[in-house]
């Protein structure tokens, strides 16, 4: 019996052992397998940086068949479904990842960011609150760089123009907070500076208090000309303050000293003042105008003494009051974001609803002796503020970007000349807005945690003036009236490319069609009899708009979509791809969309929200300005992709070994990061 049971306990012990050795070598990668994940891995990352994400995906499904649960791959895997716009696939697989490697903080900041942007709606409300995030002081100890800045305004390329009161200078001053140019003004200097606009021809308009007169730059500060001169009559200024310029460019001062605003035309001539006592008894009159601000040709006048916000017609007739007496305590420069009013007052920054005149506390500065006198955001959304008071410029931000911090991507790296690697980074703050005006001190770069060597700053694309363009052209039914226009806007656009830009022309029909990809010369005479695509019912705007991100992102830095349309779609126009997924899919490469509308109709939302959350505009094919200037705005998007090369110290294995990269941005108190890696050459 004992012999029985011994023999079946030794048989049971041994299939125990045969089950666990075989589930062992099931689980347990081979070899054979390791090789060849490693080779579908090598070939899906270096899709992913020829922009093919499609077929990265398909490499990294095929590298986890091999070895499952491996978190490099899925980690890829994911950062290619980002990439195709499949954001909440991407979620998944990054969850799984921090799953298995639960440490890896990076990656829960980066999930986090993401997530927030797909909840998020907007960026600036009028609820929205700012606070310190670094200042740039007039003096540190012995060392003295302006006296009391009183206004500010934003460059596209994130730097700042500063009017410093005391020390009669105009001062360039990039996102590091160094003075990149002192600009003294005419031959005699400028003669207290108080405010300075962009003028719509580009040049800089500068009010002088002192000097009793307007001064005309050039965009980078070179003195032109001056207009003004002291004294109570037609055309005289007593101490100008601020200045503003309306839809025809006519220009609006603030002549403090005449308790008037003045306007001259745009070749400053002047034309006519405004601000006295009117005859129906609504309009006392001014005390002492200060902030001026136009939008859509009403012209908002803060009054420093009453404390108040009027607004009247182009043509300075009184309107209404928006913000009433004593409501504010000494406001000064009025700026404009996004269609509300930004007014400096005391030691606080106040946003104003121009259709209630509701008043929300944007920022304080403290107490003390600040004085805010002007107030602006930037092209990063920082709110740049001018402390007259304490000497002091302020950036400010809202509290969930500092502790946010910044979306830093790497997008692409070509290690073609290895040991030589060049890097490209975008990076963007957390509502996928481009971070410019970064250089060489606000990166690093290391390799396993050691600094790489002979690293340079090559630059940023933001600099680049041409930028790639795909014209997506409406084939439903309802485009056929208009194909005149459609050749038009064609010509147009293309006539006013850059000569070193691409065009690439698609047909939206029931499968997208590319027309023409080449330079834009051969498309100055166009004509929709070369179409290839016939007009139908339902279009593929979805797969249209697919195919004209991939050229895009194969083949430029600086991209465009251009969509011709009469407003409507069809009603399965994103039945494969949501609408949503593909904003994400532009949105994450960096890809604008713009609308240019063949009649003056309503427009459908989806093609309205495409256009709003891809830094676009929307354009009528016949307005007065004609279509040449929407080249233009597409070169003035801000863009942060930045490139970086670097002499790489790692052992490339013959090009088979994975070679891993980490870079860091810093700005002020702000930070962000991306680890990834890459491949050099076959040998």
């Amino acid at each position: 019996m004992k012999t029985i049971i011994s023999k079946f306990m030794c048989l049971l012990i041994c299939s125990l052992f045969l089950v666990c050795f075989v589930v062992a070598q099931a689980s347990s990668p081979t070899p054979a397998d390791r090789g060849m994940a490693s080779e579908e891995f090598r070939r899906g990352v270096q899709s992913y940086y020829r922009g093919s994400y499609n077929d990265a995906i398909l490499q990294f499904e095929k590298a986890l068949s091999y070895i499952p649960d491996e978190p490099l791959i899925i980690d890829w895997l994911a950062k290619s479904y980002y990439k195709s716009g499949m954001e909440s696939t991407a979620l998944d697989q990054w969850e799984y990842v921090s799953e298995i490697e639960p440490n890896k903080i990076l990656l829960q900041n980066k999930m986090e960011i993401i997530s927030h942007r797909r909840l998020a709606n907007e960026f600036f409300s009028k609820e929205t609150r700012y606070v310190n995030s670094t200042t740039f002081s007039g003096t540190e100890g012995e060392n003295f760089y302006f006296s009391q800045p009183i206004s500010v305004l934003p460059q596209k390329n994130g730097r700042v123009w500063v009017l410093a009161y005391g020390s009669n200078e105009l001062l360039n001053i990039d996102v590091n907070g160094s003075i990149v140019n002192r600009i003294r003004g005419p031959l005699t200097g400028f003669d207290r500076p108080m405010d300075i606009i962009q003028s719509k021809d580009g040049n800089l308009l500068v009010t002088e208090y002192a000097g009793d007169r307007v001064s005309k730059l050039t965009h980078k500060g070179e003195y032109l000309s001056s207009f003004g001169k002291k004294g109570t009559g037609d055309g005289e200024l007593l101490g100008p303050q601020y200045i503003a310029q309306d839809s025809n460019g006519n220009i609006f001062v603030t002549d403090f000293g005449n308790a008037r605003v003045a306007v001259f035309d745009e070749d400053f001539n002047f034309l006519f003042n405004f601000g006295k006592k009117d005859n129906s008894g609504k309009f006392a009159g001014f005390s002492g105008p200060s902030g001026i601000a136009i939008i859509d040709d009403i012209v908002y006048v803060a009054d420093n003494i009453t404390g108040a916000i009027y607004y009247f017609d182009n043509s300075g007739n009184y309107l209404d009051t928006l913000v009433k007496p004593r409501t504010l305590s000494s406001p000064e420069a009025l700026r404009i974001y996004q269609d509300n009013l930004l007014i400096a007052d005391g030691n606080k920054i106040y946003s104003i609803d121009i259709t209630t005149g509701a008043v929300y506390e944007t920022a304080r500065l403290g107490n003390g002796t600040m004085k805010a006198t002007s107030a602006a955001i930037d092209a990063n959304a920082n709110l740049i503020v001018a402390d007259y008071g304490a000497n002091e410029i302020n950036v400010m931000s809202r509290m969930n970007e500092l502790v946010g911090g910044f979306f830093v991507d790497i997008e692409k790296i070509n290690a073609e000349r290895f040991p030589h690697v060049i890097v490209d980074v975008r990076v963007e703050n957390r509502f996928r807005q481009n971070v410019v005006g970064l250089n060489d001190v606000n990166f690093y770069v290391s390799e396993e945690n050691r600094p790489v060597a002979d690293l340079r700053f090559e630059g940023s694309v933001t600099l680049e003036q041409s930028s790639d363009v795909t014209i997506i052209i409406d084939r439903t039914l309802d485009s056929a009236k208009y194909s005149s226009a459609i050749e038009n806007a064609i010509r147009e656009i293309s006539s006013s490319m850059g000569k070193d830009a691409k065009l690439t022309i698609i047909s939206s029909s029931n499968v997208p069609v590319i027309e023409y990809s080449g330079n834009p010369e051969g498309c100055k005479n166009f004509s929709m009899k070369r179409l290839n695509s016939k007009l139908v019912n339902e279009t593929s705007l979805d797969n249209s708009i697919r195919l004209a991100a991939n050229n895009l992102i194969s083949d430029s830095t600086k991209r465009s979509v251009i969509f011709i349309t009469s407003g409507k779609i069809s009603q399965n126009a994103f039945s494969k791809y949501p609408v949503s997924e593909v904003v994400s899919y532009l949105g994450n490469n960096g890809i604008s969309f713009s609308t240019i509308l063949l009649n003056q109709g309503a427009v459908d939302p989806q093609i309205e929200y495409l256009t709003s959350h891809l830094n676009g505009k929307t354009y009528y094919v016949y307005r007065k300005e004609g279509l040449s200037t929407v080249i233009d705005d597409i070169e003035n998007i801000s863009n942060g992709l930045y490139r970086l090369s670097y002499t790489s110290s790692l052992n490339s294995g013959y090009g088979r070994d994975y070679l891993p990269v980490e870079l860091e941005v810093y700005l002020h108190n702000r930070s962000g990061k991306d680890e990834t890696g890459y491949f050099a050459p076959l040998e």
